[in-house]
C-alpha cells in the first residue's frame, strides 16, 4: 500500500480523478463515523457510564494530536498514496481488533486508532485536492466538496450503524467499520500516481512551526481556532439549554439536525457558485453573523426558534472550512502544504480535547449559555485578527 509514487500524472487526469480523492476521504471517515456510534451505544450497554463514553470521544482527537504535523511531512515528501495507505492501515488495524475483541480495550484501541488514520488521510487528501485546483478562484470550489465529504459521512453513517445493532449486533456494525478502509484504499488506487513537486525536499527540512513565522498563516491558524471552538460551543449548549427549556430528545435533535443541513447546504452553495467569492470578505461575514447568533442564541423561544438559530448558526460556520483552506494553500509556500495543512489539524483537534471540558467548568460555574457568550467575545477578537491577513492575488 506504500510504495512510492513512479511517475508524475498531467493536470487533466488529476482533475478527473477529484470525485475519487473526495469519495476515499468519506470511506476512511464513514470508518471513524462508525466506530464512533457503535462504540458510544456499545459502553452504554455494558454499563461503563456517560464518563467512559466521553474518554473514548476524546481518544478520536488525541491521536491526530500527536500525528497531523508527522502526516503533512510524509504527505509533501510522498505525495497522496503512502499516507493513505498507512490511514488505511491504521483504520483496519482499529476495526478489526474491535470486531474480533467487543472488550473495552479493543474498543478504545479501535477509537484511537480510527481517530489517527483520518488524521493521516485527511492531510494527504486535503492537499491532493489543493492540486487539482487550476487557480485561486476555483480552490473554494474545491474545498467545499472536501468539506461536503465528512458531511455525507457523519450523515450517512450513524444511521446504517444504528440499524445493524438494532437488527444484527454490534459485532456486525464493527464488521462495517473493517469494510470501509478497505473500500477507501480500492477509491485510492483510482487515483493516479505522481510524484510530489521537486523541490519538495525543502519542506523536509524546514521544522512545521517554522510557518507561523509567516504572519497570514499565523492569523488565519488563530481565526480557525476560534471558529471550531463555536462549532464545538454550539455542539455543548444546545443539550444543555433545551434541556432548561424542557425540550424533548427528538426536539433537540431536530435542533442539532438543522444546524448539519444548513451547514451542508451552504458548502454545496460554494461549491456551485464560489468561483467569484472573497474568501476574506466571506469570511468576515461569516464570522459577524455567528457572533450575533451565539450572542442571543439562548433566548430563542422554543425548539423553532432553536431550530432557525442552529441553521443560521450552521450557514456561518459551515462556510468557514473552505474559505480557510483555500486562503492557507494561498498563503503558504507551495512546498509546505502538507505541513501547513497538518499544523491545522493539530490545532483544531487540541482545540476539540480541550473545549468541552471547558464549557463544562464555565456553564457550571455560571450560566448554561456562558459559552456561547465567551464565544461571541472571542470571535469579535478573531474580527481583528481576519482584519490583518493579507493575501497575495
Amino acid at each position: 500500500m506504500t510504495e512510492p509514487a513512479p511517475a508524475s500524472a498531467s493536470p487533466a487526469p488529476l482533475s478527473r480523478a477529484f470525485p475519487w480523492v473526495i469519495a476515499s476521504l468519506i470511506a476512511v471517515h464513514a470508518c471513524m463515523a462508525v466506530t464512533r456510534v457503535a462504540a458510544s451505544l456499545w459502553v452504554l450497554r455494558e454499563g461503563h457510564g456517560e464518563w467512559a463514553v466521553g474518554v473514548l470521544l476524546s481518544l478520536f482527537a488525541v491521536a491526530p494530536i500527536a500525528l497531523s504535523l508527522w502526516a503533512g511531512r510524509l504527505a509533501d515528501r510522498h505525495g497522496f498514496h503512502r499516507p493513505v495507505g498507512l490511514g488505511v492501515c491504521m483504520a483496519l488495524a482499529g476495526a478489526l481488533v474491535a470486531w474480533a475483541s467487543l472488550q473495552l480495550w479493543a474498543i478504545a484501541l479501535s477509537c484511537l486508532l480510527s481517530g489517527g488514520a483520518v488524521a493521516v488521510a485527511a492531510v494527504a487528501i486535503q492537499r491532493e485536492a489543493g492540486l487539482m485546483a487550476s487557480g485561486p478562484s476555483e480552490l473554494k470550489k474545491v474545498f467545499s466538496w472536501v468539506a461536503l465529504g465528512p458531511a455525507l459521512s457523519n450523515a450517512i453513517a450513524p444511521v446504517v450503524t444504528g440499524l445493524l445493532i438494532d437488527h444484527a449486533g454490534f459485532r456486525w456494525a464493527f464488521a462495517l467499520a473493517v469494510l470501509m478502509p478497505l473500500v477507501a484504499w480500492w477509491i485510492a488506487r483510482q487515483v493516479p500516481r505522481h510524484v510530489p513537486v521537486p523541490h519538495a525536499g525543502a519542506a523536509r527540512q524546514r521544522p512545521a512551526w517554522a510557518l507561523l513565522k509567516q504572519p497570514a498563516l499565523r492569523r488565519l491558524l488563530m481565526v480557525n481556532i476560534v471558529l471550531s471552538a463555536c462549532w464545538d460551543a454550539h455542539s455543548f449548549v444546545v443539550p444543555v439549554v433545551g434541556h432548561g427549556k424542557g425540550l424533548s430528545a427528538s426536539s433537540i435533535g431536530l435542533v442539532l439536525g438543522s444546524f448539519a443541513v444548513a451547514a451542508t447546504c451552504v458548502r454545496l452553495a460554494i461549491a456551485r457558485w464560489g468561483e467569484t467569492l472573497d474568501e476574506l470578505r466571506a469570511l468576515r461575514w461569516a464570522m459577524g453573523l455567528a457572533m450575533l447568533m451565539l450572542a442571543v442564541y439562548a433566548w430563542l423561544p422554543g425548539t423553532p426558534g432553536l431550530m432557525f438559530g442552529s441553521a443560521l448558526l450552521g450557514l456561518a460556520l459551515g462556510s468557514v472550512q473552505p474559505m480557510v483552506l483555500s486562503m492557507l494553500h494561498r498563503v503558504t509556500p507551495h512546498d509546505a502544504h502538507g505541513q501547513a495543512l497538518g499544523l491545522r489539524m493539530l490545532m483544531v483537534n487540541a482545540a476539540t480535547v480541550s473545549m468541552p471540558t471547558g464549557f463544562g467548568l464555565l456553564a457550571a460555574a455560571t450560566l448554561k449559555a456562558a459559552p456561547m457568550w465567551l464565544m461571541a467575545v472571542m470571535l469579535g477578537g478573531a474580527q481583528w485578527l481576519a482584519r490583518g491577513i493579507r493575501i497575495k492575488p
